[in-house]
């Protein structure tokens, strides 16, 4: 008899409405694999995007989606050596290759597996993989971000703009980011140097007096729109702009030229040696996941209409999800 878990499938591509909790089988172990009880996962854009049919080309339905994993090992293929069941882990199941993280259990390769920092929780650690990976590949292997760097973050109070704050204060860098007013205090806390109101003030100008007209090293956009097409009127010469988001409009290449400006576009590949470092930090303590709201696996629909409509929220950082329990903390509206 086969072995039965919960998980939220999406049957078709939609609204927050196009997914069913059923009973799926438990998948197989390969050799090089782990089976893991997924403790927590976490809601990113990506997730929502493919309920929508952004990416309905890569994924087949019906289909179990999600990209954060934080939980305990089970079970451990034949060629496994670097786990054994009990081990606490967290990583980022392979995108666009299998059934994601909106289930109880989740087999993955072993390669892409981490062990989850000692000092934080399950919610934390599965508010960090995707988001903390994806930080990870922009500022250090793509901008090669250095000590005395100024960057400027778009979007700091969001899921990848927490990570990233704090990672570049780890880097030593001096940390500019964009936020609501309301925001300011928290992106302060997580070491943000200043904060400059994207409702209120044009952020090249705030940029240039910050800087005294130099601009700034590195430029992260997490939010695309505007925040991409203008970044390299706000760079110092010889600058890096780094997006994690489509192109959906031409961009500034002539500001760009004239700054020899470097551009990265990142779609995370995740691995095993991103988790450690960053677990480094955070078990160090320069890097803290921030959960801005938790819920429990039943209500993923509910989940997603949070992330998508965060402005009516106060929302700071991540979405999690509490798959072994039935945890529920929402964010207050915003006034």
């Amino acid at each position: 008899m086969t072995d039965l878990m919960k998980a939220v499938v999406l049957t078709r591509f939609g609204g927050t409405d196009a997914f069913e909790l059923r009973d799926v089988p438990v998948p197989p172990v390969g050799p090089r694999q782990v089976r893991v009880r997924v403790h927590a996962t976490a809601v990113n854009p990506l997730d929502y995007q493919i309920r929508r049919g952004d990416y309905a080309d890569h994924v087949p339905l019906p289909a179990i989606t999600g990209h954060d994993v934080s939980g305990v090992i089970e079970e451990v293929g034949s060629d496994v050596t670097e786990f054994r069941a009990g081990d606490a882990v967290y990583y980022t199941p392979r995108i666009f290759g299998g059934p994601g993280s909106y289930a109880e259990q989740h087999v993955a390769d072993v390669d892409l597996v981490g062990r989850k920092p000692e000092n934080i929780s399950h919610l934390e650690a599965a508010s960090l993989t995707l988001v903390g990976g994806t930080v990870w590949e922009a500022l250090v292997t793509r901008a090669q971000l250095t000590v005395g760097e100024t960057i400027l973050v778009h979007g700091g109070a969001g899921g990848v703009g927490t990570i990233a704050i704090q990672v570049a204060k780890a880097m030593g860098a001096r940390v500019i980011t964009t936020a609501r007013a309301v925001d300011h205090e928290f992106v302060r806390s997580l070491g943000a140097d200043d904060a400059i109101d994207f409702t209120s003030t044009d952020y090249v100008h705030a940029v240039a007096e910050l800087t005294h007209g130099k601009g700034v090293d590195v430029v992260l956009d997490t939010i695309g729109g505007d925040a991409l097409t203008r970044s390299p009127l706000a760079l110092a010469d010889f600058g890096r702009v780094v997006s994690i988001v489509d192109i959906a409009q031409s961009q500034n290449l002539i500001a760009a030229w004239d700054r020899n400006a470097a551009y990265h576009f990142v779609f995370t590949r995740q691995n095993r040696g991103k988790l450690d470092a960053l677990t480094a930090l955070v078990e160090r303590g320069l890097v803290r996941p921030v959960v801005g709201a938790t819920l429990p696996l039943a209500r993923i629909g509910e989940a997603h209409e949070l992330l998508e409509n965060k402005r009516s929220y106060v929302l700071h950082g991540k979405v999690a999800i509490d798959v072994a329990g039935e945890t529920v903390a929402l964010p207050p509206r915003a006034s």
